[in-house]
């Protein structure tokens, strides 16, 4: 039997943006636009500054724009630079029941090959980000056990070689060795998960970076290999512990999995949002402040307490307190909100927060699902003797309880505000624009032209 990635490269090679159903235009437009923002934002996070220096080292310089910066450096260093910025304030959109950030490889990989070549039109992207978030989606919702390596760096590359060999117009037989070359340079470690480390959002680069690497590869008609997935030593199997890929074979091309994507409206792991929900609904309802807490408990499904249940300390790295149920919530609780500015130094060691932190008791449920973040059960009890009680099944920012367009372009005008080297403000309005108009977009350069520093000529003005 031919490997299930034909039927991949079948779906890319063919599918051109007259056969995308609106609703997939509609969520590319509006991830796109997120995406950057976040990404922008990412410009504050750990080393970014010495990652660009070591992009330049090793890779030099060339036409690609790393975002917020005036440094130009080659497509894979400017994807890999852009891909990290773009994960590690854990901001970045998720598709929930795949458990990936499906734009994130994909899109620092598309815009550095964009930079490069030139004439990536608007439809071109849309079409490349759509194809791409189908594929990693499709395989994270055909994997049936937990998660052994960082799927969004391990998945995410398939989503970059997706939306590399949809704009390079590679047939069939060049996507199928497009996957085969991604496939044996994808990374995703677990450990800095676990450790709270930098190296998390590294890996992400690490994959934008490879996956462009990969397409210049297949571009030269240079072999490799086919039965990635079904194969003795393929994906599922060594990456994945098992999958089914008959739960997502009669949903290619017809589920668009990019209009199942959600927006995280807080910068902490996805697998928190579902806790701060529902701590921050039974706050604005009942009106209670942290003084009144007592102590607090959130009931999780047992990936979610993998990925978050860890506990609060007086040191957190900044990396490991974004992954800290505990602390988001303590900050959620104490302030009605979670922003930026809650993984501060100073915030992080807040005695108040900290105290409060350690009376939220994080406890596994019973659920069976290996991938599930919902449902989650939060309570609060009050200094009064009251018991609050909310159970979340769909959480904010998923498409069943969606951000308002007013609230993700808010979160948008935030993040592109917090560059580390400011843009111009009006800049965010030229771009809010132009991803509303996208499909008439004639090389998305233009896009890049908005995202740097405005002393710096940009190659596509």
């Amino acid at each position: 039997m031919s490997d299930a990635i034909r039927l991949f490269a079948e779906h890319v090679s063919r599918t051109r943006f007259d056969a995308l159903p609106e609703a997939a235009v509609r969520a590319a437009r509006i991830f796109i636009l997120d995406t950057i923002g976040v990404g922008l934002a990412g410009t504050n996070g750990p080393r970014v500054a010495e990652l660009v220096e070591a992009s330049a080292a090793m890779m030099g310089v060339g036409p690609a724009r790393c975002w917020g910066h005036r440094r130009t450096l080659s497509a894979p260093g400017a994807a890999m630079v852009n891909g990290y910025q773009i994960h590690n304030s854990e901001f970045d959109c998720v598709h929930e029941a795949a458990v990936i950030h499906p734009v994130t490889v994909c899109l620092a990989a598309v815009m550095a090959h964009a930079d490069r070549v030139g004439g990536v039109s608007g439809r071109d992207l849309v079409t490349a980000i759509v194809l791409g978030v189908d594929v990693a989606c499709h395989l994270g919702v055909a994997t049936t056990t937990g998660l052994r390596f960082f799927r969004p760096a391990t998945a995410g590359i398939f989503a970059a070689a997706a939306a590399l060999g949809s704009v390079m117009g590679f047939d069939g037989d060049r996507q199928t060795a497009l996957f085969g070359h991604v496939y044996g340079q994808l990374c995703g470690t677990m450990q800095p998960h676990t450790e709270g480390s930098m190296l998390l959002g590294l890996q992400i680069g690490f994959n934008a970076r490879n996956a462009v690497i990969a397409a210049d590869l297949a571009h030269r008609g240079i072999p490799s290999i086919e039965n990635i997935l079904q194969g003795p030593f393929g994906y599922f199997g060594m990456i994945e512990a098992e999958g089914n890929l008959d739960r997502v074979r009669d949903d290619i091309g017809k589920v668009w999995r990019i209009a199942e994507v959600a927006h995280k409206p807080f910068p902490s792991g996805r697998a928190t949002h579902g806790m701060l929900d529902g701590f921050m609904e039974l706050r604005a309802e009942h009106g209670f402040s942290a003084a009144d807490v007592d102590s607090a408990e959130a009931r999780i499904p047992p990936l979610t307490h993998h990925l978050v249940g860890r506990p609060v300390t007086d040191d957190m790295a900044v990396n490991y307190a974004r992954l800290c149920g505990a602390y988001v919530c303590a900050c959620a609780l104490r302030r009605g909100a979670l922003s930026i500015d809650d993984f501060s130094a100073a915030h992080r060691r807040d005695p108040e927060t900290l105290s409060l932190g350690r009376r939220i008791s994080i406890v596994v449920d019973d659920n069976p699902d290996p991938n599930a973040l919902t449902p989650v059960t939060v309570s609060v009890r009050l200094k009064d003797g009251r018991r609050l009680v909310r159970t979340i099944h769909a959480v904010y920012g998923n498409p069943a309880k969606p951000m308002s367009r007013e609230a993700h372009l808010d979160k948008f005008r935030r993040n592109f505000q917090s560059t580390l080297d400011p843009l111009p403000a009006s800049n965010a309005d030229r771009l809010i624009e132009m991803l509303d108009r996208i499909e008439h977009l004639d090389d998305a350069r233009r896009i890049g032209d908005l995202l740097v520093p405005a002393s710096r000529a940009s190659p596509g003005a």
